[in-house]
This record gives structure tokens, C-alpha cells and sequence, in this order.
């Protein structure tokens, strides 16, 4: 039995409405493995066979996909207890599409699709709810790749920038925030240069309409934040 769990784990979605000792016992019935990864490593490159879950326990990694031309398109950056892997699960292909690296040193916790989906022998109800979590998991991931599709589709930098940063006033419920990746990872994020970001970001401060210092963004004239984003 898993004496210890981490923190990372109890507040993973994937054991929502599991108890710290039943995730315990969980943990033995599922034998998962935990690896160690230095910055920059690669953790699967596209193309690779891939029959696990990956749950991040410590550290950041970053999900991204190359297009034809080779550049490199940032998906997501996942933080400890985010996973990726689950919409693999319950196909029948085991081939991973996208490229997954280590943004920072991490450490990461894999569970393998037979142990997931195989008959536990406790028939325990954990093991059911960790399907059910997965589910719904794999419901709000469909959601979010049809956001980044979105975000693809817009053509002017500014309108990029100016729905980004809409979504995160929103979320945050504050024209006051912290952004969720940095500068690099942003420009990877909305597919444009981190010139070309850096460069549009300061028009839009010396128009008045955001400000920022660092990570932090203040929205100063909302109105004309939304008219960046609805023009065009």
C-alpha cells in the first residue's frame, strides 16, 4: 500500500470524491510508476506508442505539436496534478500526436490503460469513480482543443492578444491578473513570433488600453480590449 500519497495526487480530478486512504489502497491496486525528467527533456515525442496516463507530481511540462512546416505550436502547459494521455484511454490507437517536454526539472506519475481499464480485483468503487472523473475529463479536454482551434482562426496578433487576455478577465473575474504561462509560451500558445507579441502588447499599453508589468496584466479600457478582439 502507498503509505504516503502526494498532495499533487489528492487534488488530481482524476481521483475527485476519493479519500486520501482509499487513494492509497487505489494506488496498489493501480502499481503505477513515477519517473524523474531534467529541464527540456522529452517525455513522449509524437509518434510514439503511449499506453499510459501521465500525471504531473512536481514540475511544469508542456504539450505542443508541430505543423507541416515544422514549427513548433504550443497546445498546453500542464502544472503538478494536471495529467495528459487520457484521450488515448479509450481509443483503440495507441499512437501519441503530440510531443510532451519538460519545461522545468519534474516528476511524473504513469498509469497504464490496462490497470485503468482491467477488472480490479477488489471490484472496488474507486475504481469506478476514477472512470467517471475520466469522463468528464476528457468531455472539458474536447472543449479546450476547440478553444485553441478558435484561437488558431484569428489572423490579426492583436485580436489574439486582445481574446486571450478577455478569457483571462473573465476566468479571473478581475481586469487585475497574473498570466498562466510566460512570454515564450504565450507567443507559442496564440502561434505568433515573441517579437511580434512583445511588439503588439506595447502598442496596445501606450494606447491605454492594457497595462503590465512582468506576468501581471491590468485591463485599463475594457471596451476597447473587446473591440480588439470583435474587429477584423
Amino acid at each position: 500500500m502507498f503509505k504516503i500519497v502526494d498532495k499533487e495526487l489528492v487534488n488530481c480530478r482524476l481521483f475527485q470524491g476519493i479519500t486520501e486512504d482509499d487513494l492509497a489502497s487505489l494506488l496498489y491496486c493501480l502499481k503505477p510508476k513515477i519517473r524523474m525528467y531534467k529541464r527540456n527533456d522529452y517525455i513522449i515525442v509524437s509518434g510514439d506508442k503511449f499506453d499510459s496516463i501521465g500525471i504531473v507530481l512536481q514540475g511544469q511540462v508542456s504539450v505542443n505539436k508541430e505543423n507541416i512546416s515544422g514549427n513548433r505550436i504550443m497546445m498546453t502547459i500542464l502544472k503538478p496534478g494536471d495529467m495528459f494521455g487520457e484521450i488515448l484511454v479509450f481509443s483503440s490507437q495507441s499512437i501519441w500526436p503530440s510531443t510532451v517536454q519538460a519545461q522545468e526539472a519534474c516528476k511524473v506519475l504513469f498509469l497504464r490503460r490496462n490497470k485503468i481499464l482491467g477488472g480490479c480485483e477488489k471490484v472496488c468503487s474507486c475504481h469506478k469513480m476514477i472512470i467517471e472523473n475520466m469522463l468528464k475529463i476528457i468531455s472539458e479536454k474536447a472543449l479546450m482543443l476547440n478553444r485553441k482551434v478558435e484561437y488558431l482562426t484569428i489572423i490579426s496578433i492583436r485580436e489574439k492578444i486582445s481574446a486571450f487576455l478577455l478569457e483571462q478577465y473573465i476566468n479571473n473575474r478581475n481586469t487585475i491578473f497574473e498570466l498562466p504561462m510566460n512570454r515564450r509560451e504565450l507567443a507559442e500558445f496564440l502561434n505568433v513570433s515573441r517579437p511580434s507579441l512583445s511588439r503588439e502588447m506595447g502598442r496596445m499599453r501606450d494606447e491605454g488600453i492594457i497595462d503590465f508589468h512582468m506576468a501581471t496584466v491590468k485591463i485599463i479600457d475594457l471596451d476597447r480590449l473587446r473591440y480588439g478582439h470583435e474587429r477584423g
